[in-house]
């Protein structure tokens, strides 16, 4: 199969594996969110997550995971060269990152499907970054192939990821607050209703 081939294969495959990876990090977050909610509805949520959350894992990212790899290892195969270039040796270092990423949200997976839940909605929000910082780290290393640059990446990535945890902060006061204002409403509310 021509080199070009298999280096599509192997973007696609990339492609639809971090899919997986962001989306299982939201169903993660409505999972443990739908805890909060009273039952039926605590019920029926979780278990319509639990069935997203097994259709997604098993039938596109861990099949996309094995294909992206096995692509990934074909062109390496057919060109070592590469195996020499400083800045594939980075890359293989977030590649790397990814796949312990991966590992910890099948833990997390596992977990949910049995309803144990050890993370708060905000931890997981936060912990959801992570392949994004990882997918913007790789691609400027393979768009740059140059040293020097992809330190100045990687720079402006750990500077991504601390704008990111401060958007998660404020998205976090943001939600509090208007929960905050909607229960004092309903407090006035109920406060008018006993007075009539």
């Amino acid at each position: 199969m021509d080199f070009y081939y298999v280096k599509a294969l192997h973007i696609i495959f990339v492609v639809t594996w971090f899919a997986g990876l962001f989306y299982i990090g939201r169903l993660f977050i409505y999972h443990v969110e739908a805890e909060k909610k009273e039952e039926p509805a605590k019920t029926i949520l979780q278990t319509q997550y639990k069935l997203m959350s097994k259709r997604l894992w098993y039938i596109i990212t861990w099949p996309s995971l094995f294909l992206a790899s096995f692509f990934a290892f074909w062109m390496l195969w057919k060109n070592p060269i590469y195996l020499e270039m400083p800045w594939m040796h980075v890359k293989l270092a977030f590649v790397l990152a990814l796949y312990f990423y991966h590992g910890f949200c099948h833990k997390i997976y596992k977990e949910l499907q049995r309803d144990v839940i050890k993370y708060s909605a905000t931890k997981l929000r936060i912990f959801n970054e992570a392949p994004t910082v990882i997918l913007f780290a790789v691609v400027f290393l393979v768009v740059l192939k140059n040293s020097i640059n992809w330190i100045w990446g990687v720079v402006g990535i750990i500077l991504f990821g601390v704008l990111l945890m401060i958007g998660i902060r404020f998205y976090k006061k943001t939600r509090a607050k208007k929960s905050w204002d909607k229960y004092e409403n309903e407090l006035i509310e109920d406060d008018k209703k006993m007075r009539d």
